[in-house]
């Protein structure tokens, strides 16, 4: 018995010595391993850091702006530093030279909303009557001049601070599509997109943008008065009952709209002539305008998908401001509502213009419906977050 203990006894010395070395070897091994840890830890950090200044610094420099989506190479940038590259811009006037009342002018700036609008020089007095709202707003505006005409404003005090572009018989979208990229008007808030043809009489943009702002409305339009003329749509007329509308409940006509309906017209539906946009739904509002489409037929039914989300919730119709659709259809030719000017047009043009426009816009229509679907067809990755499971 005694001869067993003492043999067991080296084994048992021998392995407490080999514990203890062991335990040693990690223990001298623990401050290692620490600082390898921390090593890793400051390379992450560092890492994210560089990530993040990179992903502010492209927003701050490259705002709404893809090299994909310009066809340049990413690479045309890289002899400039970073600092100097301003890849944005505005609409606003700056004086040739700076004085004091300039620079007070410019600090005492504080709205930052554009008002954007196709016009001819015969509806001048109506233009003249909208833009004196908005400037009391302090608006910026910019009037896209379908008629080629510009010596007929200036006896306007304020169109010399307007920006005046001029092309002939183009439309609103043709204008917008080259004039109001993203880049170009990503310091407002908010892009007011109107007709000339609109009386505004019950309607203060203050009072509105106060609304839409409440209720997080992306896309907006004020309703129609009722007895405006050229109403396409029910759910943009003037319900005197509420303050805003999201949907309308219809059970006539060819479009019945209940509890069910979920897209346009029912909800999330603004019209061609009056939308307004918040600064993130005109980014993706531009890049639905087709260039070559010049009409824009068929966009409204689509521009709940730019809401930025819900487009039952994040679009919507303000009754409280509400306009008057006067329906003057003036470019390409004058009025087709009054007999005389219609008949001096097509003797003048050789073709009844305005038939001829309607025609192009129903074409056009077919051909915005027809590239959508495709679109769909080919992108094989896009899910259609309005889609019904």
């Amino acid at each position: 018995m005694k001869e067993s203990k003492s043999w067991r006894w080296p084994v048992k010395k021998q392995s407490i010595l080999f514990d203890k070395r062991a335990v040693g070897s990690k223990m001298k091994q623990l401050p290692f391993m620490v600082a390898v840890c921390i090593i890793m830890l400051l390379i992450i950090y560092t890492s994210t850091k560089y990530q993040y200044q990179q992903t502010a610094m492209d927003s701050t420099f490259y705002p709404f702006y893809t090299f994909k989506d310009s066809g340049v190479d990413s690479k045309s940038l890289d002899s400039l530093p970073r600092g100097i590259i301003e890849a944005r811009s505005d609409l606003e006037l700056k004086p040739l030279w700076t004085t004091s009342s300039s620079r007070s002018k410019v600090s005492d700036r504080s709205s930052s909303n554009l008002l954007a609008m196709p016009v001819g020089v015969k509806q001048k007095q109506n233009v003249d009557t909208i833009v004196q709202k908005f400037l009391s707003e302090n608006f910026t505006i910019i009037l896209f001049h379908y008629d080629g005409n510009l010596d007929g404003w200036w006896d306007l005090e304020w169109s010399k601070k307007a920006v005046h572009i001029a092309a002939h018989n183009q439309t609103k979208w043709w204008f917008a599509k080259r004039f109001l990229h993203p880049a170009i008007v990503s310091m407002y808030d908010y892009i007011f997109l109107w007709d000339e043809d609109l009386g505004v009489e019950n309607f203060h943009p203050g009072r509105y943008l106060d609304i839409v702002r409440s209720e997080g409305f992306e896309i907006s339009q004020p309703a129609l008065d009722p007895n405006s003329t050229g109403i396409h749509h029910r759910i943009t007329v003037r319900n005197r009952m509420n303050i805003f509308h999201r949907r309308v409940y219809e059970v006539r006509g060819s479009i019945k709209c209940s509890d069910d309906s979920e897209g346009p017209p029912c909800s999330g539906f603004v019209e061609g002539m009056a939308p307004v946009f918040s600064r993130s739904a005109w980014h993706c509002a531009w890049h639905l305008i087709q260039n070559d489409l010049v009409h824009g037929w068929g966009m409204d039914m689509k521009l709940g998908y730019c809401a930025q989300g819900d487009r039952t919730e994040k679009v919507g119709i303000v009754d409280s401001e509400y306009i008057v659709h006067q329906s003057i259809q003036t470019l390409g030719g004058a009025s087709a509502t009054k007999v005389s000017n219609h008949e001096e047009t097509v003797k003048r043009h050789g073709v009844d213009v305005r038939s001829e426009i309607r025609r192009q816009s129903s074409i056009e229509l077919q051909k915005f419906k027809e590239r959508w679907e495709q679109a769909v067809k080919d992108d094989e990755s896009w899910v259609d977050p309005f889609s019904k499971v």
